[in-house]
């Protein structure tokens, strides 16, 4: 049962509506009120940068903490305690443990002390939008969300989705979100550019990083999108991690995360953290976010390697000449889950979603797909889907 206190507050909230939301969140994490039509504005506090979501006028270090991977609540802890303000994670990370995981963290901590986002995937009714996203409430044990994500959008009807778009005005009526928005892995322009013509969402958490070819047109959406107010989150700013599947190669991550928060509109970014060094390492970018010669040198900003790496495009560009006609964007970016993260649940979760043959690329001889980052799509697919058939408690 609610405690008084936490009925007052609660109904307190409530009744500030849209516009006193947005005061609440900008009064709460930076002691000033930010107008609508501002665009991203920097400040710099001791060691850390901070930079304004758009119109929501949350003003966030522009590190923050991305949950997907992490399973020790000891880490989350220290995140908070050395400045971290938003943690992002998903109603499917973990099958649900990880929001279960920040719940407990989050126990007993002033509420105005952080920010949660949490993604929810799009359903075909807003009633099943609704239920799993009040799964998610209880799991996070609170009574609102500061972010609600419609999890992997790809394209402009994802977006504009109906049964999709009268759940979160629902949800945010109701006061159970201060503000949504989208994520998006693929077609990033397309999704972002869709979010500012809708004029309905707050905020984009997408796929931003060194290694993406159409880099130059995602900027130019996050230039559109920060100009209308849209916040714009980044993620997979470290593009798998490793140069090679054996993780002998590893990715300058400082300075991928230096590249993606280079871009001023980006306000901040959710790097995947599972240690106390990765930890350290990402909240040392804020003391100098200044691309470094040898820094941009060892991201092969110029001279491209072919077939290396673990990031995948998402372009879709292989799916035409599959004949087997398989999901090979999702396969590959379970490929990167395992090989880059080593998170081989969230890969096996991804495999078992998908609708694959029981032996896919077995049967074909020469493989016609032409990956256009030079990855051997076969191979990889061949490697990835031995995860499907293993036990899943393997992976619990």
């Amino acid at each position: 049962m609610k405690t008084l206190e936490s009925n007052l507050k609660r109904r307190s909230f409530l009744k500030m509506g849209a516009a006193g939301i947005a005061g609440l969140a900008a009064g709460s994490l930076s002691g000033k009120e930010t107008p609508p039509s501002q665009s991203v504005e920097q400040t710099r506090k001791g060691s850390f940068v901070y930079r304004t979501l758009g119109r929501t006028g949350l003003t966030l270090p522009v590190v923050s903490m991305g949950v997907m991977n992490a399973d020790n609540p000891e880490l989350v802890r220290a995140a908070l305690d050395k400045g971290i303000v938003l943690l992002d994670t998903a109603n499917v990370y973990q099958r649900g443990r990880n929001e279960t995981m920040i719940g407990a963290v989050l126990k007993g901590r002033p509420r105005d002390s952080y920010v949660i986002a949490t993604k929810v995937p799009a359903e075909s009714t807003s009633e099943e939008y609704l239920r799993n996203f009040e799964v998610s409430l209880g799991r996070l044990g609170l009574d609102f969300v500061d972010i609600l994500h419609v999890h992997d959008c790809s394209s402009k009807e994802a977006v504009m989705s109906e049964p999709v778009l009268k759940a979160l005005e629902k949800i945010k009526r109701d006061g159970r979100a201060r503000f949504v928005g989208v994520s998006t892995h693929s077609n990033e322009p397309a999704v972002i550019r869709a979010v500012v013509e809708g004029k309905f969402h707050d905020v984009v958490l997408t796929a931003y990083n060194f290694r993406q070819r159409h880099r130059e047109d995602i900027q130019r959406a996050i230039a559109e999108a920060a100009a209308a107010g849209v916040g714009i989150i980044a993620m997979k700013t470290q593009a798998g991690r490793f140069w090679d599947k054996e993780r002998q190669k590893p990715i300058n991550m400082k300075a991928a995360l230096k590249w993606a928060l280079s871009n001023p509109n980006v306000t901040t970014a959710i790097p995947g953290m599972t240690t106390f060094d990765q930890l350290e390492l990402d909240l040392s970018v804020m003391e100098d976010l200044t691309l470094s010669r040898e820094e941009k040198l060892a991201l092969h900003l110029e001279d491209e390697i072919p077939g290396s790496g673990l990031y995948c495009q998402q372009c879709g560009a292989c799916l035409s000449a599959c004949r087997e006609s398989l999901p090979l964007p999702a396969l590959m970016r379970s490929f990167m889950y395992a090989y880059g993260h080593r998170n081989y649940g969230a890969a096996y979760d991804l495999l078992q979603e998908l609708d694959l043959p029981a032996s896919p690329c077995a049967d074909c001889g020469l493989c016609t797909v032409r990956c256009v980052q030079g990855f051997d799509v076969a191979a990889r697919v061949r490697e990835i889907v031995r995860l499907k058939d293993l036990p899943a408690d393997l992976f619990a």
